[in-house]
């Protein structure tokens, strides 16, 4: 586990490099569509956080994640490759997870590319389950699979 590590909600300023490591980490192959506009109206939007994770001034990992009436979405999500396996992908969803339940939802949905094996298996190891796979779902060319936690059921409160 990383000790330390600093979560934040984002800020405008950190709308370029968000999208930029979306687009070298998450979109490669595909149309940039989380350009730094985007990314900026999802840090405005009252129904979304924006979570970075910062060291000496580089931005680390990030996670975007939508609320909707009872379940999260959540968007976007990536750790630079050097530092992955060590604890701040975990630390991130973790504190993604804890603001979805504060906010009521009662599950998270995710999905990934089909063939990126290694964030389905770190979505595996953290509770999500797999529910189909979709084909052609990005840009009509890669496929996707659909994933889900549930954090509660309807009767909980």
């Amino acid at each position: 586990m990383t000790p330390d590590l600093h979560i934040r909600l984002a800020s405008l300023s950190d709308a370029v490099e968000i999208a930029r490591m979306s687009r070298r980490l998450i979109e490669h192959g595909l149309p940039w569509s989380w350009q730094p506009e985007r990314v900026a109206r999802a840090i405005a939007s009252p129904n979304t956080n924006v979570a970075v994770v910062r060291e000496q001034d580089e931005l680390v990992g990030f996670g975007i994640m939508e609320y909707w009436e009872t379940d999260a979405h959540l968007v976007l999500f990536a750790v630079r490759p050097e530092r992955q396996r060590q604890g701040v992908g975990t630390s991130l969803l973790t504190w993604l997870e804890a603001s979805a339940v504060v906010a009521g939802s009662e599950r998270i949905r995710v999905e990934a590319r089909r063939d990126n094996f290694a964030a389905r298996s770190f979505y595996n190891e953290h509770g999500y389950h797999e529910l189909r796979i979709k084909r052609r779902m990005y840009s009509g060319t890669a496929d996707g699979v659909h994933l889900e936690k549930w954090l509660r059921t309807r009767g909980d409160a």
